[in-house]
């Protein structure tokens, strides 16, 4: 796995050494998206020459990795966040996570006829913390390396419009008091509804720094939906593999069929690790060179991402996926805005 592996860390490294430009963290453009970016331009060059030799450790960076570095990224939450935020914050939270994704298995499916994993990738991505998502729900949806691309790349492009188009709408309801007046408020309707965490820091901070503070403690409690959400998810899949079995063999068969259901095991030590960090028994030292572990072990993964990844087969999906993730967006602009709006008007 050795050639794989220092394939794997030489990108993150440069991935990570990129992100560190000013310009690049003014735009929310994170080194994990330019680890995919990389990994994609010498998967699809040179990558194919040395593939028979690197592929092991490729892959063992793209699964194992990255189930390591979702656990560590526990690290960065404290459940003491949820209180933070209030009852409000996670209401909020919950009605714009399962109404996003509701919407992208409903659009992508139904509407655009989508297969259901590129729309259940794209919904995860969209609903909770972008690429880490997606990342994330791989494993329990059994995707293939294209098909995260196009959902990671979907999330990437939303989320950084996310970065210019909230600056402008905090103006706007400064103006029209749609949600109500004063950066705590937007803090929370920003948390809840942009994608990734690094593009919440980013648009949050163009307002003002107590936005950006309540912003990143609404994405927080957002990102620990990640694992009940990832367990709820594992069993609806198997309840639905388990019905069209049915509809095909006999009730053993449906049930010798029902066994292969998908535990994401790592998503329940990731809320076992926070609700660890949460005690704060840790130096603050430790935990930050934990998370800068963790930031790299999810960059290696996502840069073994890149490198299996074929561009024709982002061609051949089409314009729809970026259909479902416009959608999605605008959902959240407009959509978020409602849910913020009715529940804190219910719970204040």
């Amino acid at each position: 796995m050795l050639p794989g592996l220092i394939l794997s860390i030489v990108l993150a490294i440069a991935a990570i050494s990129l992100g560190k430009a000013h310009l690049l963290q003014t735009h929310g453009i994170s080194a994990l998206t330019l680890a995919i970016v990389l990994g994609m331009l010498i998967g699809n060059t040179f990558y194919p020459a040395i593939a028979s030799d690197a592929d092991a450790g490729v892959i063992f960076a793209k699964q194992r990795l990255l189930r390591l570095g979702i656990i560590l990224y526990g690290f960065r939450l404290a459940f003491q966040d949820i209180a933070r935020v209030g009852i409000v914050g996670v209401a909020i939270d919950v009605l714009v996570l399962g109404s996003t994704f509701g919407l992208a298995w409903l659009l992508g499916v139904k509407v655009f006829k989508l297969d259901r994993t590129t729309a259940l990738l794209i919904g995860a991505g969209s609903s909770i913390c972008g690429a880490a998502a997606v990342m994330a729900t791989e494993p329990v949806v059994r995707g293939r390396a294209d098909q995260v691309t196009v959902a990671v790349s979907t999330v990437v492009v939303f989320g950084t419009l996310a970065i210019f188009i909230y600056p402008a709408l905090y103006q706007l309801n400064q103006t029209w008091h749609f949600l109500s007046a004063g950066p705590t408020v937007f803090g929370v309707y920003v948390g809840s509804t942009v994608h990734e965490v690094a593009q919440v820091v980013a648009a949050a901070r163009s307002i003002s720094e107590e936005t950006a503070n309540t912003a990143v403690i609404a994405k927080m409690v957002r990102v620990m939906m990640l694992a009940p959400f990832l367990v709820i998810l594992s069993a609806w899949l198997a309840r639905s593999r388990q019905r069209n079995t049915l509809a095909q063999t006999d009730q053993a068969d449906a049930k010798a069929a029902n066994r292969g259901v998908v535990i994401p095991w790592f998503a329940l030590i990731f809320v076992l690790v926070a609700g660890f960090n949460s005690l704060a028994l840790l130096p603050a030292s430790v935990v930050a060179t934990v998370t800068d572990i963790d930031t790299f072990l999810l960059t290696m993964a996502m840069a073994a991402l890149g490198l299996t990844t074929h561009l024709s087969a982002i061609r051949r999906a089409g314009i729809k996926p970026l259909l479902l993730g416009a959608l999605l967006f605008f959902w959240l602009i407009v959509g978020g805005a409602l849910i913020n709006l009715c529940v804190q008007a219910a719970l204040r």
